[in-house]
C-alpha cells in the first residue's frame, strides 16, 4: 500500500489544501512469494472519494479506521482531503463544493493511475461527510456509481436539501447513483436519517437502508460500515473480485 500525503496549491481555493491518497501497490506477501512482481499501472484503479466529519481532516479516516487495509485488499484507491468544517459547500470565500466537484478529481485522475469512468467512481462519508457525499452524489448523478452515507448530518439549517436534489433527478428522468445509508440506533442524527429514508420510500427511489443496534455517533460504527460499503458497491473494473491478502 502506498499512502501519499499531499499539500497542493488549489486554484479554486487559492491556497494550499491537504490531501491523503491511498493507492494500492505491491504488498509484502507478493514481494516475498510471487515470482514476477512489478509496478504495473496499465489498468487504472477505481476510486472512492471519502469525506471526513465535522472537526476532522484528511488524515482522520486513516487514523481511526482500517480503510487502508480494506482498500489494499480490494484494490481500490481512496482519496481524502481536508474540507475544514465547511460541509463541502461553497462559502463566500472558500469554494469547497467547486473544489470537490471539479478540481480534486481533475488533479487525482491526471496525476495518479485512477479511472475517470462513472462506473469506477464512488463517494462516501461520515456525519458532515455523509451529508457531503449525498449532496455531491445527488448533484452529479452522472459522475458517481454509488453513494455511502454513514450517520449523515441531514436537515441542517442553511445547507442544501437532499430531497430537493432527488426531486430534480426525478424531474430530469436521470438515473440515481446507488445509495447505501446507515446509522446507529442510538445516534443523535437518527430521526433526520429516518425522515430521509421515509422520503426515498415514498418516492420509490431505490436505496439500501440500515439502522444498526448498539451504536452511537462513533468510529467503531464507521470503520465497520466503510468496509461493508466497499463490499456492497458493484464493480466492473479490472481489479473487481480480486481480493487479496495483505
Amino acid at each position: 500500500m502506498a499512502k501519499l500525503q499531499i499539500n497542493m496549491i488549489s486554484y479554486t481555493l487559492q491556497r494550499t489544501v491537504d490531501i491523503t491518497v491511498v493507492l494500492p501497490s505491491v504488498t509484502i506477501p507478493e514481494s516475498m512469494f510471487e515470482k514476477e512482481v512489478h509496478h504495473d499501472y496499465s489498468h487504472k484503479y477505481p476510486v472512492l472519494y471519502l469525506l471526513h466529519g465535522y472537526g476532522n481532516n484528511n488524515q482522520t479516516w486513516t487514523g481511526y479506521s482500517n480503510v487502508e487495509l480494506y482498500a489494499e485488499e480490494r484494490q481500490i484507491a481512496v482519496v481524502m482531503f481536508g474540507a475544514e468544517n465547511k460541509f463541502y459547500c461553497n462559502q463566500p470565500t472558500d469554494k469547497f463544493y467547486d473544489f470537490l466537484n471539479k478540481e480534486l478529481p481533475e488533479y487525482i485522475t491526471q496525476v495518479f493511475p485512477i479511472s475517470t469512468r462513472k462506473e469506477d467512481t464512488y463517494i462516501a462519508g461520515l456525519s458532515m461527510g455523509g451529508f457531503g457525499a449525498l449532496y455531491h452524489g445527488l448533484s452529479n448523478p452522472e459522475r458517481f456509481a454509488a453513494i455511502g452515507a454513514f450517520s449523515a448530518g441531514l436537515k441542517l439549517d442553511g445547507r442544501p436539501d437532499c430531497k430537493e436534489l432527488c426531486d430534480k433527478i426525478l424531474e430530469e428522468n436521470k438515473e440515481f447513483p446507488k445509495m447505501f445509508i446507515t446509522i446507529g440506533d442510538s445516534d443523535f442524527l437518527l430521526e433526520n436519517n429516518k425522515d430521509f429514508h421515509k422520503y426515498l420510500v415514498e418516492k420509490e427511489i431505490e436505496h439500501t437502508w440500515q439502522i444498526v443496534p448498539g451504536y452511537e455517533h462513533e468510529w467503531r460504527f464507521w470503520d465497520m460500515k466503510v468496509e461493508e460499503f466497499l463490499d456492497w458497491i458493484e464493480r466492473s473494473d479490472h481489479y473487481a473480485n480480486k481480493k487479496r491478502k495483505v
